[in-house]
């Protein structure tokens, strides 16, 4: 009955599998990474795969069982702040992470009772106070050993340091400086491997950092790279033919056109969000974040380029594409969120696309290899600062009455600045052809003011109150076609759903709440069919691996982040935490903090 049930996932995902296989014939993309995360027995990255599927085909635990799910071993972190990410499975071992201090822990899959090895990174205290929204950590990267390093599991460090660790003994085999916290830039980024290198971002956008990002070395931690969001061209990194396929996007000087003077030398436009990457193309795909300060008219222009989509060659770091999403972006819309590659018939045509669920409310999704946008809409009916995006020139129409400027009261604005997508990941089923996405559901008043910048000091320049969408709750789930822009379906969620989706064969929808809840839904329906509380609330990614033939379902807990930010420091003042504490003030009366890795199996 089973095997009959779940014949269409089986057809599917040997499709799929197939499909995965023809078009990962990289001529030098890391292939022992590309081929261990089509592995069941791992989860290699915190995406599931250089795609961002984050979809598992196994179907051992399905529609018809998970109801039996319940916890198999538990792991404490021994730290209490927000636990973003997940955790990786790679040959039998688990790797944990934790916020500051950013511990790695090696667990022996066999023995979940035996640490194998533990990192206790000594770094400096005083990068708590410069950053953002919590001190989490959104997960390891690991490289499959070679001749010329062993295995290696890569940690960026919240005092803007990135080692990298024997995934055998857990020694330090380098260390780099990254980011520089006497500015305001930390490191919350994952880590992302491709090739040889390593690739880390950077935050601080909220306190006056000028966005890149990096490609290190794997072997030893030279710097093969770094690209700035603004500025010159020749440190932004445009390839000749930029935006040639769509040069309406615009092409060469406007780093330092669109900016009123130097003000793009502390332009924010950080990303701290997630990459994708097509073994094929060997492009590299990830957002810049949002323009400093928040405070719109302290900087006139479209400030490019922050808040743009990146398609950038792995080897150079050269951007063969950018589109700007957000043109002087007045709300925050960090556009550094998820992005899932997949290959769909666009207008009858087979065609590799990239699907971005934006911060702005919209969803996007381009060819990825011309950057050209198929489609754009929005994640939710009540998203009202921009009334539609044209797709021919891929600006958004705004509605001025939720304008930002200094002359004008904004209330009621959708989304909040913590966007209606964060930084969760998404799951895609590719024989749904469905994207599952955690989605936020605030909306929030915004009192602009001007302030002198300061190096290493908060240059935000706006007071927000956060509040439920018109909906009455702060989250919701929702089942997607990106290319049609039609929903399946969607749940609603009293808080917001931060840490993303993992979808199955066995046609379940898992996620985490920041009440503390791990549920599964079926994904055809939406309806839910397990839930269990988990000992604090969830802001990372659920994952799925097989060990000793039997498969396993983890998800880390420990609340904070943006969005508990009011319970992790105790704050009342409901514009406190960027307007976070507002927001979630009911939150303290459904968990508290504590962190830890929770695993389950039938």
């Amino acid at each position: 009955m089973q095997i009959s049930k779940f014949a269409r996932n089986m057809s599917a995902t040997a499709v799929v599998s197939g499909a995965i296989l023809t078009l990962s014939q990289p001529s030098y993309a890391n292939k022992e990474l590309d081929k261990l995360s089509m592995q069941n027995t791992n989860w290699v990255m915190q995406t599931k795969d250089y795609k961002s599927t984050h979809y598992s085909p196994m179907y051992d635990i399905n529609v018809t069982n998970v109801h039996k799910l319940k916890p198999a071993w538990t792991f404490s972190t021994g730290v209490l702040n927000g636990h973003e990410g997940g955790p990786l499975v790679v040959d039998g071992i688990m790797y944990v992470h934790s916020p500051y201090p950013n511990n790695v822990f090696a667990i022996d899959l066999d023995s979940p009772d035996t640490i194998l090895w533990q990192y206790k990174p000594k770094q400096n205290p005083a990068a708590r106070a410069v950053a953002c929204c919590d001190v989490v950590n959104r997960g390891l990267a690991y490289a499959p050993g070679t001749k010329d390093y062993p295995a290696t599991i890569f940690l960026n460090q919240l005092d803007g340091h990135v080692v990298a660790l024997d995934a055998k003994t857990g020694e330090l085999r380098w260390k780099m400086e990254n980011s520089d916290i006497a500015m305001g830039s930390t490191l919350t980024v994952a880590p992302f491997v491709a090739k040889d290198k390593v690739i880390v971002g950077s935050s601080g956008a909220e306190l006056g950092v000028r966005g890149y990002a990096t490609a290190y070395n794997i072997k030893d931690g030279k710097q093969e790279w770094r690209v700035y969001a603004t500025g010159p061209d020749e440190d932004i990194n445009l390839a000749k033919d930029f935006n040639k396929d769509n040069p309406h996007y615009g092409r060469f000087g406007l780093g330092l056109k669109t900016w009123e003077g130097d003000a793009w030398k502390i332009g924010g436009g950080t990303n701290w969000g997630w990459y994708a990457y097509d073994t094929d193309l060997e492009m590299l795909y990830y957002g810049s974040g949002n323009p400093a300060p928040w405070n719109e008219t302290m900087r006139p222009g479209d400030n490019k380029w922050t808040m743009t989509i990146w398609g950038r060659d792995i080897d150079t770091g050269e951007a063969k594409f950018g589109y700007q999403k957000t043109p002087h972006d007045e709300w925050d819309y960090a556009g550094v969120n998820y992005m899932g590659l997949s290959e769909q018939k666009v207008d009858g045509k087979m065609t590799k696309l990239l699907t971005h669920p934006d911060r702005n409310g919209i969803v996007y999704t381009l060819n990825r290899e011309t950057g050209d946008l198929v489609n754009a809409f929005k994640i939710d009916d009540t998203v009202n600062w921009v009334k539609k995006v044209d797709l021919k020139t891929g600006l958004p129409i705004r509605d001025p009455e939720y304008s930002t400027r200094m002359d004008h009261e904004a209330k009621g604005i959708c989304p909040s600045a913590m966007g209606y997508h964060n930084q969760g990941i998404e799951s895609y089923d590719p024989a749904r052809k469905l994207f599952f996405m955690g989605v936020n559901h605030i909306c929030m008043d915004w009192e602009p003011f001007m302030l002198p910048y300061r190096a290493g000091q908060f240059f935000v320049g706006a007071t927000l109150n956060m509040y439920p969408g018109p909906k009455g709750t702060l989250g919701q789930v929702k089942a997607m076609n990106a290319v049609t822009g039609e929903f399946a379906w969607e749940v609603q969620e009293k808080f917001a759903v931060w840490g993303g989706t993992l979808a199955t064969a066995g046609d379940l929808v898992f996620y985490g709440t920041l009440d503390g809840y791990i549920k599964a839904l079926h994904s055809e329906t939406g309806e839910e069919l397990w839930k269990f509380k988990l000992p604090s609330g969830v802001i990372g990614h659920p994952i799925t691996y097989k060990h000793e033939g039997k498969q396993y379902v983890a998800i880390y807990y420990g609340v904070g982040g943006w969005p508990g930010v009011g319970l992790v420091f105790d704050l009342q003042d409901p514009t406190a935490g960027l307007g976070a504490v507002g927001a979630f003030k009911e939150l303290a009366h459904h968990t508290q903090m504590g962190g830890g890795v929770m695993v389950f199996s039938l």
